[in-house]
């Protein structure tokens, strides 16, 4: 399944899922109490999906899935990697802002190279739900006494090989090793006066259900709490 990933990093959901299939081991008897606890207190614990899969390697999965643990990583907007990258031309292969300003964001599909030129002016370009033309795609922005600033959803890899004269170029995102099958944007080019930004940052949609997943989290841990204290 995951065994491949060992070292990708797990989301909540992940660890839910696990304390899932715990409780389903716990009430049919495949597991004690004290093995339970123990593994529940891992779960919760655990950072990568390596971490995680031995929990219930040794369990049957839970009715109605093939397998008890872990989802297809790389989503980032509802749909997988694979299908984000479209291998084909770009609805949209540039930004020009001149003493305005220009806007690529929501469902758009960024071409194999994209030139963002702002003077006196700003862009954003938004990559949270965008697809990509190709597995590689290269942002080159000249920003000149304005700015550029780019916002990439988690999983992806950037490489950051722009320069700035009397600006900034940030080049804090490079290095970082993306996810298995997801693009990767080399970000390139010149800020003279300006500055060019990239961040990370998930959708609000995202950070809504992710919300919502930490307070489902938390009420099963409460609820655990109190059928352990019943138990006792």
């Amino acid at each position: 399944m995951n065994d491949e990933l060992p070292e990708l990093r797990a989301s909540d959901a992940d660890r839910d899922r696990v304390a899932e299939v715990l409780r389903d081991a716990l009430a049919e008897g495949r597991l004690g109490m004290e093995e339970f606890d123990e593994r529940l207190e891992a779960a919760y614990a655990a950072r990568t999906y390596g971490e995680l899969v031995p929990l219930t390697a040794d369990l049957p999965a839970a009715a109605g899935r093939a397998e008890p643990v872990l989802p297809v990583a790389g989503r980032g907007d509802g749909t997988s990697w694979p299908e984000r990258i479209v291998g084909s031309e770009g609805s949209s292969s540039a930004g020009i802002a001149i003493m305005s300003g220009f806007q690529r964001t929501g469902r758009w599909t960024i071409g194999r190279r994209f030139t963002a030129f702002a003077f006196w002016g700003g862009g954003e370009i938004d990559l949270r739900e965008a697809r990509f033309a190709d597995r590689e795609v290269v942002v080159n922005c000249v920003a000149i006494m304005g700015g550029v600033h780019i916002v990439v959803p988690p999983g992806v890899e950037v490489e950051v090989r722009g320069i700035g004269i009397m600006g900034g170029f940030d080049h804090s995102l490079s290095g970082e090793p993306g996810e298995p099958g997801a693009p990767r944007v080399i970000v390139t080019g010149l800020a003279f006066w300006g500055g060019v930004g990239v961040e990370r940052k998930v959708t609000r949609a995202e950070k809504q259900r992710l919300k919502a997943e930490r307070r489902e989290r938390r009420a099963v841990e409460k609820d655990e709490k109190r059928r352990r204290k019943e138990l006792d």
